[in-house]
């Protein structure tokens, strides 16, 4: 077992710059949802390798951090070459989960996306949730939280089917942990509604509780029940019928 190091580690909020290029947006020239997520999750690993938890540290004791919830409040999303401040740090642990915050402030100095996200660190082989303190350094997280309240909920099953969509998980759609990645699960389920819904609207939150991992070449379901302005989506794989994610939207 890895000994915790003694040393209390100060970590500072990470920040990242972007301009927001033409492949990086949508038809209506605003950031895409899924690059707006990578970016979140590109952030994170430079602010957990940054503090000494990322990746590498983890992989060199069979270890690996798994995305469990997100929580996503969008005012709106950057157009084409808006220049924007990203922000992110960790800010709230107990025994097996982590939590980290985000913003995204434009060149104006206004707040226009904020997130906030659940973790676990599971072992590589078992593929099972591990103490957290025992494989990682002695840190205090900042803690302030942009999202108050419930903020991690348990997403319901879906009621009705509206929408259904399948889809296949393709070679480009996994990560270096080898199953899907986080950004992949609410792109299928914005997909799974009709066109003229998507066309017409813009995401103002989302919420995503990861359940299973999604494999290379695995056939995919997205069951989607839309109220209002509500969508609510359960991805499943066709193959076994598990559950791999649940997805809320709110759309304006």
């Amino acid at each position: 077992m890895q000994k915790r190091v003694e040393v209390m580690i100060q970590i500072e909020k990470m920040v990242h710059k972007y301009v927001i290029k033409n492949f990086e947006c949508d038809c209506k020239d605003k950031l895409r949802l899924r690059t707006l997520l990578n970016m979140l999750q590109d952030i994170a690993d430079d602010s957990a390798n940054d503090i000494g938890i990322g990746y590498e540290h983890l992989r060199t004791v069979g270890k690996a951090w798994v995305l469990m919830a997100m929580n996503v409040q969008i005012d709106y999303m950057p157009d084409l070459q808006d220049e924007i401040t990203l922000k992110s740090w960790p800010s709230d642990e107990s025994a097996l989960y982590t939590e980290r915050e985000f913003e995204v402030w434009n060149s104006e100095g206004k707040r226009i996306i904020r997130a906030a996200s659940q973790w676990i660190v599971i072992d590589f082989a078992s593929r099972r949730p591990v103490q957290l303190r025992r494989y990682l350094p002695e840190y205090e997280p900042i803690r302030e939280k942009v999202i108050s309240g419930n903020r991690f909920p348990k997403l319901p099953a879906i009621e009705s089917e509206d929408y259904s969509e399948k889809f296949l998980v393709r070679y480009d759609d996994i990560d270096r942990n080898n199953h899907v990645n986080n950004a992949i699960y609410p792109l299928w389920a914005s997909e799974s509604l009709e066109p003229d819904f998507r066309l017409s609207h813009e995401p103002a939150s989302m919420l995503i509780n990861f359940k299973k991992e999604g494999l290379f070449g695995e056939k995919i379901g997205v069951s989607t029940h839309l109220e209002n302005k509500t969508s609510m989506h359960s991805i499943t794989a066709l193959n076994d019928g598990r559950e791999l994610a649940r997805v809320r939207f709110t759309w304006r």
